[in-house]
């Protein structure tokens, strides 16, 4: 079998891990404006996802932000999920 859809399925997921951690790097250099391209778009592919976690999850100590942590946690729970799924599916 081919099993394209499954292999571009798990390649978006390792894209969105990239992007998140990049997402967290980024997010430790304080002079960054978050509402000039292209920091504006990397903000809006991963923060409506990091607001889950943000929400339930507050930073400890006032400072210390796992909620991206924890959403990568998850997505890897889902991409094995989906992907497996996808596979055993033929796709």
């Amino acid at each position: 079998m081919d099993h394209t859809v499954t292999r571009i399925v798990n390649q978006l997921f390792y894209f969105y891990y990239i992007v998140i951690i990049l997402r967290i790097f980024l997010s430790w250099i304080r002079s960054i404006d978050w509402e000039v391209q292209p920091y504006r778009a990397l903000s809006a592919m991963t923060d409506p996802f990091l607001n889950i976690f943000r929400g339930i999850i507050p930073p400890i100590g006032g400072m210390l932000d796992i909620s991206p942590v924890i959403a990568i946690i998850l997505l890897q729970i889902l991409q094995g999920l989906i992907v497996g799924q996808l596979f055993r599916l033929g796709l």
